[in-house]
């Protein structure tokens, strides 16, 4: 029997000639009659052929059936000869056809299931961009699940139905050699190319793409998806043709993208209508109807990001959940997001990957990007903290340089060695490479935002963490941001960010920040917000790490006990008086026993007992309470101790609040002179004392003086603490005040007006600060002479402050009383 040899197709189709030994093992020759035509079709393969010594002088062999071999559109013939020792076999490739248009190259993927109409699709069909240019080429880039490749499926197959295009192809790109393999099909299809040299019939293809002017033009559209490197690209982009289109999609986001004719469209989210019409839609397809406002719920706790609304919506069918009970599991920070998911074999619309696995690879590659190995330690650290923005600050931040320089993946370069230490503008670098990979937003002109991460990005992240690396993670993040929390919040937009911050990342640490002890960014983010403003909200935060820091620590550790010195301190700032002196009181003897009479601690608690005290209606108590005070704060701490100075402070104010006005402003003036030369003119002490002491000099019966003072302390408060601090509003509250107390009513009600819309944009509409720059409005405005108009500011104050203070706080009480005043006098 012969051993035929392996054959080679001549990539340019002329016949070749292989030969190989024939082992006849002896045996005689064989000859066949009826011989006639071979012919092979759809990939079959004919053979005719003949033996002997040589083939001029060989005795031919007539096998059964043979001839000429003849191989149709797609197959290949084989003729040859047997001689005595070798077999020659002779190859032919049959003739191609060119597709006739319209031709579809390569399958588009199903449309998914409720697919929604997005205003990106009305952008990917504009025929010019904002300038006026016509579009041939788009870039459909966005993070990984928000429908990219379903919107480029809805632009082709949109463009075909309708009969826009001659020749569609879609390519999958996610490498240089799919892109070539896709081009070369193209080729093999439209122009009959040789598949057996797929680079040249990529080349031709493209090459084709370019009109000709003795050819009839072909309308094309060619889509490359889910396009992973940009460098992929290089040599490989369509031709600019006014008869063509081409389409990307990709998560990448570099310049070279975008240039040379080529327009950008970045595909966001679902907006909130968008998800809950998806998931009405889904849900009613499998007869499941649930409550509107659980669908917009679930909607926004899954970021609206269309691919976990599908699997979410797959989940809760498979399952047999209801939005409210998935809504459960979504909030157990101890449940994984993969354990939320459909299984991959049961994924919606022929999905591949999870929502958990979607950004996997994406991570990969930024992590390879220089700085190499930066961008996942660096999306870690990110993922603990505020997904609708970090401060740029907190991740170049000490502890955050720290951490990456420790936890640098290795580049993997035999013999590569990575500089020791981060540098701020290596971070700056592994934000870009992460916003290259669309796994962030970083946005460096808004520094106090300029990073934000998807929350389920987020969630991914965090549960690729091993417990011991979650935990150290957390703390660095706290780390990190009282790194950078300023002890004076001039800036209120940052502050307000480093709460959100802190927010989220007290959400995602579980316990991590109560071991072994509480994290100090916990009683920093309550101060923050009680001197913002939000005294309510404060004491609700110290209230919940009083009971949390008691159950890791116990009753008498010192943590403990501060943050019920907190709680009580807030609990009076948000108008319980009562409360608080109980409250401190109670403290006062716990601390007495637990640490010491002469502890710093309990000598601060004496003096915020004596001040509630005060508050609370018994001036002459607090007077007394600190005159005791003083000498024991003077004798542990020292004279010039801030605190003492403090004690000072309030001993001064609750004299004049005893009815010892000029003896307050007395006190005032001696203290700010010891406060200058121990703590500066601009220490925010100093300028309170500033404050006072010009309150205390109108009280005394200068409103004049009054006025100047504060007319003083304002641009310093604007200069130090910034034009939007509480106490820099305040300091406009008090000169308005005092103003129209020293006969100008006119400017009082100018300055009050002008203050309110600030108050109210800073610290809200129901701020207790804000309700009384609306009481001082509406006073001097019934002292210009417009009673009416006093009645019906004080009318509508009286509810307000009633809802946010209670009907028998003193504010609500002075309120009642001011509109019984100017009813009176208004015949009313």
């Amino acid at each position: 029997m012969a051993r035929w040899p392996n054959r080679h197709p001549d990539p340019d189709g002329d016949p070749i000639t292989d030969s190989g030994v024939a082992d006849t093992k002896g045996e005689p020759s064989v000859t066949a009659a009826d011989t006639g035509a071979a012919t092979a079709r759809d990939g079959a393969t004919a053979v005719t052929g003949y033996t002997g010594p040589d083939p001029g002088t060989a005795s031919p062999v007539h096998v059964s059936l043979t001839g000429d071999a003849t191989a149709s559109e797609g197959g290949l013939a084989n003729t040859g000869y047997l001689a005595i020792d070798r077999f020659t076999l002779v190859q032919q490739a049959a003739p191609r056809t060119p597709a006739t248009w319209p031709h579809q190259v390569g399958v588009l993927p199903p449309r998914a299931q409720s697919f929604q109409h997005r205003a990106e699709a009305d952008q990917l069909r504009a025929a010019v961009d904002s300038g006026g240019t016509v579009v041939l080429t788009q870039v459909l880039t966005g993070t990984g699940g928000v429908g990219k490749t379903q919107l480029a499926a809805d632009y082709a197959r949109t463009a075909w139905d309708n009969g826009e295009v001659d020749v569609l192809v879609w390519i999958s790109a996610s490498s240089r050699s799919a892109i070539t393999a896709g081009y070369a099909q193209a080729g093999v299809e439209i122009l009959a190319a040789n598949p057996s040299a797929p680079e040249q019939a990529a080349r031709s293809f493209l090459a084709w793409l370019v009109p000709k002017a003795d050819h009839k033009p072909c309308r094309w559209l060619v889509v490359l998806d889910d396009l992973s490197d940009p460098a992929d690209m290089r040599d490989w982009w369509p031709p600019t043709s006014r008869h063509g289109r081409t389409l990307v999609t990709t998560r990448r986001r570099e310049a070279a993208l975008t240039g040379a004719g080529r327009r950008r469209v970045t595909v966001g989210l679902f907006t909130p209508c968008e998800a809950a019409a998806y998931f009405i839609a889904v849900l009613a397809a499998h007869d499941r109807h649930e409550p509107t406002d659980q669908i917009n719920s679930l909607a926004s706790d899954l970021g609206y990001l269309p691919l976990a609304l599908a699997q979410a919506a797959a989940q809760i069918i498979d399952a047999d959940l209801t939005c409210a009970s998935y809504r459960e599991l979504l909030a157990d920070r101890i449940r994984k997001l993969v354990d939320l998911l459909p299984e991959p074999g049961a994924l919606p619309d022929d999905q591949t990957a999870t929502v958990a696995a979607t950004w996997s690879l994406s991570i990969e590659r930024a992590n390879q990007l220089r700085p190499a190995g930066l961008a996942r330690p660096m999306l870690q650290l990110a993922s603990f903290l505020d997904s609708n923005g970090i401060p740029a600050t907190v991740l170049t931040s000490e502890p955050a340089l720290a951490h990456l320089t420790a936890h640098r993946t290795p580049s993997g370069a035999r013999g590569a060695r990575e500089p020791a230490q981060v540098t701020v503008e290596d971070t700056v670098l592994a934000l870009r490479a992460l916003h290259r990979l669309s796994l962030i937003d970083h946005t460096p002109a808004t520094p106090h935002r300029a990073v934000h991460v998807h929350q389920l990005v987020q969630r991914a992240t965090r549960d690729t963490l091993a417990p011991d690396q979650h935990d150290r993670l957390a703390r660095t993040a706290a780390d990190a941001l009282i790194a950078v929390w300023p002890d004076i919040e001039s800036d209120t937009a940052l502050a307000q960010t480093l709460r959100v911050n802190a927010f989220s990342l007290a959400r995602t640490a579980k316990d991590a920040l109560h071991q072994p002890a509480p994290h100090k960014v916990l009683f920093r983010t309550g101060k923050s917000l009680g001197e913002s403003g939000h005294a309510t909200t404060a004491r609700d935060h110290f209230q919940h790490l009083a009971i949390t820091t008691r159950y890791h620590l116990g009753p008498n550790h010192s943590d403990t006990l501060a943050a019920r010195h907190d709680l009580a301190y807030w609990r009076g700032e948000a108008g319980d008086a009562a409360g608080a002196a109980a409250a401190f009181l109670e403290l006062l003897a716990d601390q007495t026993r637990a640490l010491d009479p002469d502890h710093p601690a309990t000598l601060v608690t004496r003096h915020d007992l004596a001040y509630w005290r005060g508050v609370a209606g018994d001036a002459a108590g607090a007077v007394a309470a600190f005159a005791g005070l003083l000498p024991d704060q003077t004798r542990v701490l020292g004279p010039d101790h801030p605190v003492t100075l403090a004690t000072q402070h309030s001993l001064a104010y609750w004299r004049g609040k005893a009815g010892d006005a000029p003896g307050a402003a007395a006190a005032f003036t001696e203290l700010l002179a010891d406060q200058t030369r121990v703590l500066g003119p601009d220490h925010p002490d100093t300028l309170i004392t500033r404050h006072n002491l010009a309150y205390w000099r109108g009280a005394a019966g200068d409103a004049a003086a009054a006025a100047v003072a504060f007319a003083g302390l304002l641009p310093d408060r604007t200069r130090v603490l910034g034009p939007d601090h509480p106490a820099t509003l305040s300091a406009r509250h008090g000169l308005a005040y005092w103003r129209g107390a020293a006969g100008d009513a006119a400017g009082a009600v100018a300055a009050f007006a002008g203050l309110l819309p600030d108050r109210t944009r800073v610290l809200g509409p129901d701020h207790p600060a804000t309700l009384s720059t609306r009481h001082g409005l509406a006073d001097w405005r019934g002292e210009t002479g417009d009673a009416a108009g006093a009645v019906a500011a004080f009318a509508g104050l009286l509810p307000d402050r009633t809802r946010v203070l209670g009907p028998d706080h003193p504010a609500t009480l002075s309120t009642r009383h001011d509109l019984a005043y100017w009813q009176g006098m208004a015949g009313t």
